[in-house]
């Protein structure tokens, strides 16, 4: 299925609703996902996306721990796309992001850059 970008400019905020904790790949071993292009762990983050009037919680992955991002924080996404799956005629959207960082650091430069 195809990847979708999403302009992150049309939000008129980004806060974080549910702290980053990291995905589990085996909820059995504890097993930790990773991501294979990186080779960190894969983070979940509770994102509300607001946007004139409406506003939506979504759960995005992001490689590696987004540091400094606290709940209630707004924050900056990079590379926010959505990708619509199947699985056993399960269905949904998937959100995933190179980097979530606070508003308030500086742009440029971010974790492992």
């Amino acid at each position: 299925m195809a990847t979708l970008p999403i302009d992150t400019a049309k939000f008129t905020g980004i806060i974080c609703a549910v702290a980053p904790a990291p995905r589990l790949a085996n909820r059995e071993t504890g097993q930790l996902r990773v991501d294979r292009d990186t080779g960190q762990t894969v983070y979940q983050v509770g994102l509300c996306l607001m946007a004139g009037s409406s506003a939506d919680v979504v759960n995005v992955s992001v490689p590696g721990e987004p540091n400094g991002v606290l709940l209630g924080m707004p924050v900056q996404v990079r590379d926010l796309v959505a990708t619509p799956w199947e699985n056993d005629g399960r269905h949904g959207i998937a959100f995933r992001a190179t980097e979530i960082r606070p508003l308030t650091a500086p742009a440029g430069k971010g974790a492992g850059q």
